[in-house]
């Protein structure tokens, strides 16, 4: 939701205030890495580079430039460390100790264990709320996205989402033309950034724009209907609960035991409010069936 935005905000701004980090500028760096390409990175020492990386890390793209990388920024980080300095970042990146083939491992085990909760929450939702319910095909459609799309396409489908509930289900033909304008933005915006021009700064007013409209409309249907529907408030701890911890982007450390880090804790952070989310979104959809099959009797 807008959270991820935020966070997303805060990303482009660094890339765009920095065009290269303290760590690859260093001379002891470059002549590292230049060294290690000349001495392993080509002829008979890239053939026996190739044959003893394991298949996990030919398979996954890492190369032997990569691993150059990789050893001279530990080379160069324990220079820091020996002289008293603080450890620098490369690339724009904190160093991260490996595993296996991921550079981040506690934020790439984050990431799956959030997939797995929405996964858990849609099979939850699935087995409780009747498909007869008026909500039901557009909250699984946006628990798919969640897992599948960037957050970009995330915001704009809970724009959506808050849409098809706070005005769709009187007026389904005003939904579907939303329903278009949306792809046809979401469209535009990916044609742009893809094919003519990655502006950040375009992109982060992009993002700040959706992912206010977001905020302000689900947060406005909160407060209005906070009195007449007891679950709502989970909607609206949800809201800002993404908000705050979209703020821990802006703890730039380096990562705790080289593999915890600010981007690492959002990730596990917001696992429960995932849950609680889809808490909402079962609580709210039976309420709508219910209503609904009561408006049916009574006619």
């Amino acid at each position: 939701m807008a959270g991820q935005v935020v966070r997303l905000v805060l990303l482009a701004g660094a890339a765009v205030l920095a065009s290269g980090s303290q760590g690859d500028r260093e001379p002891v760096y470059r002549e590292c890495v230049l060294r290690c390409e000349e001495r392993n990175c080509s002829g008979g020492a890239l053939k026996h580079f190739r044959s003893s990386q394991p298949i996990y890390m030919s398979l996954t793209g890492w190369t032997c430039p990569d691993d150059c990388k990789y050893e001279c920024m530990w080379l160069t980080v324990g220079l820091y460390l020996q002289e008293g300095h603080k450890v620098p970042q490369f690339h724009g990146k904190w160093p991260f100790s490996r595993f296996l083939f991921f550079q981040e491992p506690a934020s790439a085990m984050a990431s799956f264990l959030n997939g797995m909760a929405s996964l858990m929450m849609l099979c939850r939702y699935r087995t409780s709320v009747p498909a007869s319910s008026p909500m039901y095909h557009t909250c699984v459609a946006f628990a798919w996205k969640m897992d599948y799309f960037c957050a970009s396409t995330v915001i704009l489908h809970s724009i959506y989402l808050c849409c098809v509930r706070t005005v769709g289900l009187q007026h389904p033909a005003m939904v579907g033309a939303f329903r278009t304008l949306l792809l046809l933005l979401l469209t535009a915006h990916i044609s742009y950034l893809s094919l003519i021009h990655f502006d950040y700064g375009y992109n982060l007013v992009a993002n700040v724009a959706i992912g206010l409209v977001n905020m302000l409309w689900w947060l406005a249907w909160c407060l209005w209907n906070c009195r007449q529907l007891p679950h709502v408030h989970k909607c609206m701890v949800v809201v800002l609960l993404l908000q705050a911890l979209a703020l821990l982007e802006l703890l730039d450390f380096p990562p705790l035991f080289w593999v915890l880090d600010a981007h690492a804790i959002w990730h596990i952070s917001t696992i429960p409010v995932h849950v609680l989310f889809f808490s909402f979104l079962e609580d709210d959809s039976l309420y709508l069936l219910k209503e609904s099959e009561a408006k049916f009797k009574l006619d």
